[in-house]
């Protein structure tokens, strides 16, 4: 029971985990009500970090855990809480994460959605572990009506938090905007963490044309879609809010087998190697860049050593087919320089604009690409919104 989960390979896994967490803490994710959270508030299910399970860890109320678990139920009902996402967004799949809760996890679940026009003036501060709703807190949820949002995961059945078993993925569609999903277990238990994979969708009518926004940011839409190595930490966190907390919320890769016995530098000091990483991802919104930051905060020792960023305008259905088609060299994408070639120093905020970015026009996608290896904790893409007309003429005029 106390064994650390352990991840499944990379191809036995759902596509949807490619996306973004939209209920994480750090992306601004908060419970705003629970029926009850009595050997473990609800809030843990928010939590950024893996599970963690300490054999000698108990409080007043009983075994301390890692997660959301309730009481054993002894009056009519189910438990369930509500979730505010962080990010707004479309979803495409959930991990109802089940570590470390054996013979105490919970045997069912359901999830249902809603997007709330004005978001709902709850608050549950503090630590809530051995409390439960009170009749006020009842009454002020019921005006939601959460009970009748609509159910995109239906009554399921969970397995138990073994390594091999904790992760209850669940893919869905449902192609609309969510801010608020409930979740219900049945009829008690524990429930370690959710995560809610999806992207962000923002409402552009709002921005002003003109104005430089960050065209990649998690809460602009952006997301990661293929990548050769994440190690270490996806890429989908270098889009993530703010600057990294540690480095583990960043993309790092593995070490590079084919990396040079002895190591030597061009006349521009970027190490000659053969090999490289990469990372693709879909700007929120077709646009014109004109200002880059690449931060390596926190990797000090393990930074990469160069850098250079492409671009490329793609529709839907090519997105779609080059990632069926895993995005091999040999039919990928018309890259273009977006920015060229340029040594990386460790722990350090980069920033290039001018003449050091090039104009590529509008675009929807960038490859970024590091040598030989080595993490990267933030990237954003400051540029100037564009309609899909303009790129999709963009498009017809190179054919």
């Amino acid at each position: 029971m106390a064994n650390r989960p352990i991840q499944k390979a990379a191809s036995s896994q759902p596509h949807f985990l490619q996306f973004n967490n939209l209920a994480c803490e750090t992306a601004g994710g908060k419970v705003i009500f629970a029926t009850d959270e009595w050997f473990a508030p609800a809030r843990n299910l928010l939590k950024r970090d893996p599970p963690e399970f300490i054999a000698s860890a108990f409080n007043e109320y009983g075994k301390w855990m890692d997660g959301w678990e309730t009481r054993r139920k002894r009056i009519p009902g189910h438990d369930w809480c509500i979730v505010q996402l962080g990010v707004p967004g479309v979803i495409h799949g959930f991990d109802v994460d089940t570590s470390f809760f054996t013979g105490n996890y919970a045997p069912y679940a359901s999830i249902q959605v809603a997007c709330l026009d004005q978001i709902p003036l709850f608050t549950l501060e503090g630590d809530r572990t051995g409390m439960e709703a009170s009749p006020s807190q009842f009454e002020a949820v019921a005006k939601l009506n959460s009970d009748r949002w609509k159910e995109i995961v239906p009554m399921t059945e969970m397995k138990p938090g073994y390594s091999e078993s904790c992760h209850n993925y669940l893919s869905v569609t449902y192609p609309h905007r969510v801010t608020h999903i409930r979740l219900n277990m049945y009829p008690d238990g524990g429930i370690a963490r959710l995560k809610v994979y999806g992207i962000g969708k923002k409402d552009w009518s709002t921005v002003p044309g003109q104005d430089l926004v960050d065209l990649v940011a998690l809460v602009n839409g952006g997301v990661c879609v293929g990548h050769s190595d994440a190690h270490y930490g996806h890429p989908r966190n270098m889009i993530g809010l703010g600057r990294a907390d540690n480095m583990g919320d960043g993309w790092e890769t593995a070490r590079r087998l084919d990396r040079p016995k002895i190591l030597r530098v061009d006349e521009k000091g970027i190490l000659q190697v053969p090999g490289c990483e990469w990372a693709i991802l879909r700007l929120g919104h077709p646009g014109i860049i004109s200002k880059i930051e690449l931060d390596t905060n926190h990797f000090k020792g393990n930074f990469p050593d160069s850098c250079k960023i492409e671009a490329c305008s793609l529709t839907p259905d090519e997105e779609n087919y080059f990632i069926l088609d895993q995005w091999r060299s040999d039919k990928s994408p018309k890259w273009r320089i977006l920015l060229p070639p340029q040594k990386l120093k460790a722990h350090h905020r980069h920033l290039f604009s001018g003449e050091s970015v090039v104009h590529c026009g509008p675009v929807t996608h960038v490859r970024l690409v590091i040598a030989p290896d080595g993490g990267v904790s933030r990237l954003r893409l400051w540029g100037r919104p564009v309609s899909n007309n303009v790129t999709h003429s963009q498009q017809i005029s190179k054919l």
